[in-house]
């Protein structure tokens, strides 16, 4: 193999699936970058739960195809200043070369790696842009590997729309944006992984998934993952978004979020911010006897009682991270029911809708 490609693109591609990688396993060849060159050059990797191929734009001297380790070989082309790069297998190892200096890394045993998963059937197709909400629904997953159906996303559809939920059982997110349907959903997915997926993928996007998989492909490029095995949230969750509002206030979110994080710092152990619905404003509050206390209001249209709720910050500011640049709704239940926070659609046709559980009164 022997190819000469652009340096920041062939890095960033190194990087990405790099990334995606196990960096702990006991076979050294799951940590691998398959390197294939032919009409371009395709960056690839393995560890028999994910599988990412990334297509660059490359000069192909000598078809061929490699294995070889992918973190440092991510490291070296990232260190590179030069605009061109060239990759030339030598022997038992592969020589990263520039005018002015020479790098070479060792080959793995390219026929003991697993290969590369082939993406299942195709479900449909959505636009780049409009699917990247999922990282917005992915806030709300949880983080503790210890419990993993609740680190999933769900993703349902039905002939037009797709749906995604995700929870921690403090919080809630639930979207859905329009897409062209070939088949019908209802899988839970890791939701680093698609968000990850997401991220990348450009244009049109085609999806596929089966009973065991999901993969987003465009271009020449695509990413999958294994699923999660159990299907939650279900139903039960989903009529959470049916709530009896006693207060509904329509305010600017970014502005709550500048007095939400304000009032962090003196919300105590527990991290407790507390909102007060006024007659036009609402009141953003924190207080602890040994940091001080803070108080900031906020212009905002009320309709219906004045109520007070308290959050945790961090979760609070999640939500309103999810409708950044926008205008929502906090429809407020009263007791330690959740608090739903809204927007009108966007120009996409994306809904998105968060819940939030207060906190019980902390001292």
């Amino acid at each position: 193999m022997d190819l000469t490609a652009t340096t920041a693109e062939l890095a960033g591609a190194a990087a990405e699936v790099a990334r995606l990688l196990p960096t702990r396993v006991l076979d050294p060849v799951l940590a691998g970058l398959r390197l294939k060159a032919g009409m371009d050059v395709e960056v690839a990797g393995s560890d028999q739960e994910h599988g990412v191929r990334l297509s660059v734009n490359a000069t192909v001297h000598t078809e061929g195809e490699v294995l070889v380790p992918g973190k440092p070989l991510a490291a070296t082309l990232q260190a590179l200043d030069d605009p061109q790069v060239r990759l030339k297998v030598e022997g038992q190892r592969l020589a990263i070369r520039t005018p002015t200096s020479r790098f070479a890394i060792p080959l793995l045993d390219l026929a003991h790696h697993p290969g590369v998963p082939a993406l299942p059937k195709l479900q449909g197709h959505v636009d780049a842009a409009t699917l990247r909400t999922i990282a917005a629904v992915a806030g709300a997953a949880s983080k503790d590997d210890a419990l993993p159906i609740f680190t999933g996303i769900r993703i349902q559809s039905d002939a037009h729309r797709l749906h995604f939920m995700a929870t921690d059982r403090y919080r809630m997110a639930y979207a859905t944006l329009p897409w062209e349907q070939h088949g019908q959903l209802d899988l839970l997915v890791p939701a680093k992984a698609i968000v990850e997926a997401a991220r990348q993928a450009t244009n049109q996007v085609a999806l596929h998934a089966n009973e065991d998989r999901i993969g987003l492909a465009w271009g020449n490029n695509s990413i999958s993952t294994a699923l999660l095995a159990a299907p939650f949230p279900d139903d039960r969750a989903r009529r959470l978004l049916e709530a009896v509002i006693d207060s509904t206030v329509l305010v600017d979110a970014d502005a709550l979020a500048r007095a939400v994080r304000r009032a962090t710092p003196y919300g105590g152990p527990h991290q407790a911010v507390t909102i007060q619905v006024e007659d036009s404003e609402i009141r953003v509050k924190g207080s602890d006897p040994q940091q001080g206390e803070s108080e900031e209001f906020v212009k905002a249209t009320v309709e219906g009682d004045r109520l007070t709720k308290t959050f945790q910050s961090r979760y609070l500011a999640d939500a309103l991270k999810a409708f950044a640049g926008r205008r929502i709704e906090l429809k407020i239940q009263d007791g330690l029911r959740s608090t739903v926070l809204t927007s009108p659609p966007g120009e996409d046709g994306v809904e998105l809708t968060y819940l939030v559980v207060p906190m019980r009164s902390v001292a």
